[in-house]
């Protein structure tokens, strides 16, 4: 690491032009090529996949994307009014001719009349196009809207629904950034009282996320990446990219009051904290890539798209940083700063308030770790509560179309109208149709169900479709128990002693499979995760206990961050007093992804306070000096690191716009002030203090076994190494 550092401070020069040239070079790629996300959801063997499959093979018409038109006649109107009728029918004709369409079903013709309600006062079409929603071209769904829109007068409301209409909704919320970067700036103008020192981790920040992102949207032409990638790939990248640089910083400034000339402080710092941001980015990168264990394509892209910002972000870190570094000398500390180091020398850095509390949590370990775990406990309470799912056009902000739409069709025909299931027949024989016209009666008498259709079936078909209206909405826990008992109650008893072969779909059903699949993975994922970042701290810091109460700490840490997003969102404490989103079940995806995310972040964390413990520990074999000093003098940076993180966190949550997106907010930025204000700064010294030398046990047959890889420099005079065998202090 001293050799790269010193090479970027020699030759700063080339290292930003160099820089400036990648990011020159990705921005012409990126116009040049555009992008390709895709929000495709594989889910190979589900029911609900079947059904797809079904559709596609045997009835292509039914199995593209769908959209719904939907309109309301004003106070005292029915549809039926000519000065309704009139334009409706003039508009749907025209959006048939549509480049992508395929048909619309119009109330006003015989085989779509019950596409009115019962008041008369509200009607729908369905716009059914050729291609499914990856496949389908924007500007062809635009059209539509466009078109669909020009019918709109003081008396007649018109309003488009449907997944494909939502996918126009969602843009990068491009606000969010710039609100988080300015949090970030503040933060950082008062930690250093220096605006050069402020500016660098910004620019470093941005300058890695920059690289990142659209070396990202190039990925997703032979990479499967949804639209949510590039979001959540800049929520971490830039919390992370500022971190990362702040650390750096940090360290550097130590340096230079301490007395060190630039170059001999710039490459201290890379060779010191650089170190740890390089092992803090690597178990970022690992944690994120552990999504490949659920073999699934959607959470591969989005891994991808994560770690590749990371990546990015880490690499400015440790190259474009020292060569600002070097352009900027003793700038980087404040006027007040320079001249007192001008007139006294080296001036050590004083610690102060951090100093003070890690002396406190010295003396009173057990009353502070009580203390920490109660509070931890309580907020982990409402994950007892947990139930997955997928938000639907019904937590949309109310002044989206796609709301407006969901909303008038569940006020003219019933809350379950925007969530129909789909059940997909194969009847090759006539004794199968009459055991599906049975299904059909069974499944109209059952509780939960609204009203059930079932589409004509062609001369010599043999798949049929039966459309399943619930009386409960999509994301109700009763519409899951309702599709539940189809499949292994009713369907199989219709299929029993014939050929007929029924799978439950539609895409409540598909989001019904998805939340099932990733909650039967989750057990395996977080193992797979927690021990991932127990041999990276093992291998690290030479320690069993260190890695261990780390592990059990971030599933607590996690735990809490949860049960705060449950009651937020699900329980709709939070989300629904903002205007945020409707209550409503917990994005199936989310778990997944915040554990990744979480495990990499307390990594960081974890490494910054540990690593500066450790190098003290091996100086001095002293493990309560050990503690104390790293407490001291990583506290500081680490809550600030932190609040910086967490506004960046929170910016993306509120202005986003989409609830996916504000739940990863919320969830992280609690996760994060747990972190660095609780655990960091309370419960992990805490509990290195109760353990004693212990912490830093390791069998000798294991330490041989293990390969070296230290977050510490070398040191030319190492103290000589402390015991290995444990020595519990009692306190």
């Amino acid at each position: 690491m001293s050799a790269l550092a010193r090479w970027c401070y020699r030759h700063r020069l080339t290292v930003v032009l160099l820089w400036l040239g990648v990011l020159a070079g990705l921005g012409v790629t990126s116009t040049a090529l555009g992008s390709s996300y895709n929000d495709s959801l594989s889910l190979p063997g589900t029911e609900s996949t079947k059904a797809l499959e079904l559709l596609q093979k045997s009835l292509p018409a039914q199995s593209g994307a769908v959209a719904t038109v939907v309109w309301q006649a004003g106070a005292g109107g029915t549809v039926t009014d000519p000065a309704v009728r009139q334009p409706m029918t003039a508009t749907l004709a025209e959006i048939s001719k549509l480049p992508s369409v395929a048909s619309v079903t119009s109330p006003y013709t015989p085989h779509g009349a019950r596409q009115v309600s019962a008041d008369g006062r509200t009607a729908y079409a369905q716009v059914a196009f050729a291609l499914q929603d990856p496949k389908l071209p924007k500007a062809d769904v635009q059209r539509v809207v466009d078109t669909a829109e020009k019918a709109r007068t003081g008396g007649l409301r018109v309003e488009l629904g449907g997944n494909t209409i939502s996918r126009l909704e969602r843009t990068p919320p491009s606000s969010s950034e710039l609100i988080g970067v300015v949090a970030a700036a503040i933060v950082l103008l008062v930690a250093f009282g220096s605006f050069f020192a402020m500016l660098l981790p910004i620019l470093t920040a941005i300058a890695g996320l920059g690289s990142g992102l659209m070396t990202v949207g190039l990925l997703t032409h032979v990479l499967t990446i949804g639209q949510i990638g590039p979001i959540l790939g800049a929520l971490i990248g830039l919390g992370v990219g500022i971190d990362y640089a702040l650390f750096i910083v940090t360290r550097h400034r130590t340096g230079l009051k301490a007395g060190l000339s630039v170059e001999a402080s710039v490459v201290k710092a890379i060779d010191t904290s650089g170190r740890a941001v390089l092992f803090a980015g690597a178990t970022v990168v690992i944690a994120l890539l552990g999504l490949f264990v659920l073999g699934m394509s959607f959470l591969n892209g989005l891994a991808i798209a994560s770690s590749v910002t990371v990546l990015c972000t880490v690499l400015a870190a440790i190259t474009l940083l020292p060569a600002m570094l070097g352009f900027l000398g003793l700038r980087t500390l404040s006027r007040r700063e320079r001249r007192r180091l001008a007139a006294g020398g080296a001036a050590a850095e004083r610690a102060g308030v951090w100093e003070r509390w890690a002396t406190v949590v010295e003396h009173r370990p057990k009353l502070l770790s009580v203390a920490a775990l109660v509070l931890i406990a309580a907020l982990a309470v409402p994950v007892a509560s947990l139930r997955l799912g997928s938000s639907d056009a019904g937590n949309n902000p109310s002044s989206t179309t796609t709301r407006q739409a969901y909303d008038l069709l569940a006020d003219g025909f019933g809350p379950g109208f925007n969530g129909p299931l789909q059940l997909v027949a194969e009847a090759p024989a006539a004794a199968d149709r009459e055991a599906l016209n049975t299904l059909v009666r069974q499944v109209t008498a059952t509780k939960g169900v609204a009203r059930v259709t079932a589409l004509p079936m062609n001369p010599g078909a043999t798949v049929g479709i039966v459309q399943v209206i619930p009386s409960s909405s999509p994301q109700s826990k009763a519409t899951s128990d309702l599709i539940g008992h189809l499949r292994h109650d009713l369907v199989p008893a219709a299929e029993r002693g014939t050929t007929l072969r029924v799978h439950v779909g539609g895409t409540t059903a598909i989001f019904d499979d998805f939340a099932d699949v990733l909650g039967g993975k989750l057990p395996l994922f977080i193992t797979v995760i927690v021990a991932l970042g127990f041999v990276l701290l093992l291998v690290a810091f030479r320690s069993l206990l260190v890695p261990l109460t780390a592990a059990v700490m971030n599933l607590l840490a996690a735990g809490a961050s949860f049960g705060v997003v449950v009651a937020f969102f699900q329980f709709g404490w939070g989300s629904e007093p903002l205007g945020m989103s409707a209550a409503g079940p917990i994005e199936a995806f989310l778990p997944v992804i915040m554990v990744s995310i979480l495990f990499g972040l307390s990594m960081d964390y974890q490494v910054f306070l540990v690593s500066r413990m450790h190098e003290e520990w091996t100086h001095t074999g002293d493990n309560a000096r050990a503690i104390r000093v790293g407490q001291a003098q990583t506290g500081r940076v680490i809550t600030a690191a932190a609040t910086i993180m967490i506004a960046v966190f929170f910016a993306f949550s509120f202005g986003g716009g989409e609830r996916a997106v504000a739940e990863f907010g919320i969830g992280l930025a609690v996760a994060v002030a747990l972190d660095a204000f609780i655990l960091r700064t309370v419960l992990v010294p805490a509990v290195m203090h109760l353990l004693g030398r212990a912490n830093w046990w390791l069998p000798r047959w294991l330490d041989r076994a293990l390969p070296h890889l230290s977050v510490d420099p070398p040191d030319d005079d190492p103290a000589p190494a402390p015991p290995r065998e444990p020595v519990l202090q009692s306190r």
